[in-house]
């Protein structure tokens, strides 16, 4: 796993809850949440922190880093997602987003189109400052992303 905390996944009860009480969205919360904390947005001052969580459990966490280049600005999603990447990960179940934003807010298009590279179905949770929580399924907030056939060997599906 990435981040704080992220090495401690703990272990289920029957109706999913941890032992400690708290749920697999709990923890990704936490995350994200940390992930938000550490945002480096000087120039919009709205800081986002994520929490990609992999199909095997793992998690990987982003904040945005803004760049006086707004261009060269980079999101928390796909922060969360180089992470993964960069450890192996390709196959992905949910991401939980945390802002200080009144409501909750879905990812920019950019992001959207680069998570929908590895898992089109992929759960999305976003967290507002004030706690409002909304969901979609990437499909929902994507209907129609561009697809190229990847090179045989080389796909998000395969493993290195």
């Amino acid at each position: 796993m990435n981040g704080p905390g992220a090495d401690a996944p703990g272990r289920h009860t029957e109706n999913g809850m941890r032992e400690d009480g708290t749920t697999e969205a709990d923890s990704l919360r936490s995350l994200a949440l940390e992930a938000r904390d550490a945002a480096y947005a000087p120039y919009s001052e709205f800081r986002v922190g994520a929490c990609l969580e992999a199909a095997d459990g793992r998690c990987f966490v982003g904040c945005n880093v803004e760049n006086a280049s707004y261009a060269v600005t980079m999101c928390a999603e796909r922060v969360a997602l180089g992470a993964a990447v960069a450890a192996g990960a390709r196959r992905f179940r949910r991401i939980f987003l945390c802002t200080d934003a009144d409501v909750p807010v879905a990812p920019c298009g950019m992001c959207r189109q680069a998570l929908a590279e590895f898992a089109p179905e992929l759960e999305v949770v976003s967290e507002s400052g004030s706690g409002g929580r909304a969901s979609w399924a990437l499909s929902g907030l994507l209907p129609e992303r561009f697809v190229l056939r990847p090179v045989p060997g080389s796909g998000p599906g395969d493993s290195r």
